[in-house]
C-alpha cells in the first residue's frame, strides 16, 4: 500500500507540511491506495475529508484511540469527536513542553 517502510493508521495525528493546511494538525480517518484522507471536525469535516499524499505529511505517532474504536465500530466518527481528540492531543503537547521549560531554571 505505503512504500514507505511505515503505514499510517486511522485516527493517528499528523501535520500537514505542504500546501494550503501547511502547519495544521489533522486526523487520520481513511486509508486508501496512495492516499490518506484527512479530518479536523472542524475546517475539514469529516464528511469531507482532505485527500493529501503521505509525503506532504509528518506522521506523529500517536494515535487518538476514541477516534479509531468509533471507525471500527460505526464506521464514521463526529465532528465533535475529532475536535476534542485533537484539543486533548494539542493540550497534552502544550503540557509537556512547559513541563521541559520548567526543568529549564525557573526565575
Amino acid at each position: 500500500m505505503f512504500n514507505t517502510g511505515f503505514i499510517p493508521q486511522i485516527g493517528q495525528f499528523v501535520i500537514v507540511t505542504s500546501g494550503r493546511d501547511a502547519g495544521q494538525y489533522a486526523i487520520i480517518v481513511r486509508l486508501a491506495e496512495k492516499f490518506v484522507y484527512l479530518a479536523d471536525g472542524e475546517r475539514i469535516p469529516f464528511d469531507r475529508p482532505k485527500k493529501k499524499n503521505p509525503r506532504h505529511l509528518q506522521f506523529i505517532d500517536h494515535v487518538s484511540l476514541e477516534v479509531q474504536n468509533s471507525m471500527k465500530e460505526i464506521g464514521r466518527v463526529t465532528n465533535g469527536k475529532l475536535r476534542f481528540a485533537l484539543t486533548k492531543f494539542l493540550n497534552e503537547r502544550i503540557s509537556e513542553k512547559e513541563k521541559g521549560d520548567e526543568t529549564h531554571g525557573q526565575r
